[in-house]
């Protein structure tokens, strides 16, 4: 996994990782949880969910959150990119 530089914290950065993180699979939702725990981070639960207050984190978590996200980013990309020549392949070879 590639680190990538995170951009300026703003409350509009923290809304997009918000909402890509609940866009996310849950076994990715999973991961981010086990960087939040391996800080010690403040965590909120209740019957709906897990919480937590990002602008409260602190920069180092943010980035590892941030290039997590991107990993999974690239990844989904990777994978799009794959089924594609796959499905290329396949059509060349059933001609």
């Amino acid at each position: 996994m590639s680190i990538k530089k995170c951009p300026e914290i703003t409350n509009d950065f923290l809304i997009e990782i918000k909402d890509s993180i609940e866009k996310m699979p849950k076994n990715n939702q999973l991961e981010i949880l086990k960087i939040l725990k391996k800080e010690n981070t403040r965590l909120n639960e209740n019957k709906s969910g897990t919480f937590v207050n990002l602008s409260y984190l602190p920069l180092p978590v943010i980035e590892e959150i941030y290039n997590y996200v991107c990993y999974t980013k690239d990844q989904e990309i990777t994978i799009q990119i794959m089924e594609c020549e796959k499905e290329t392949l396949s059509k060349l070879i059933t001609k």
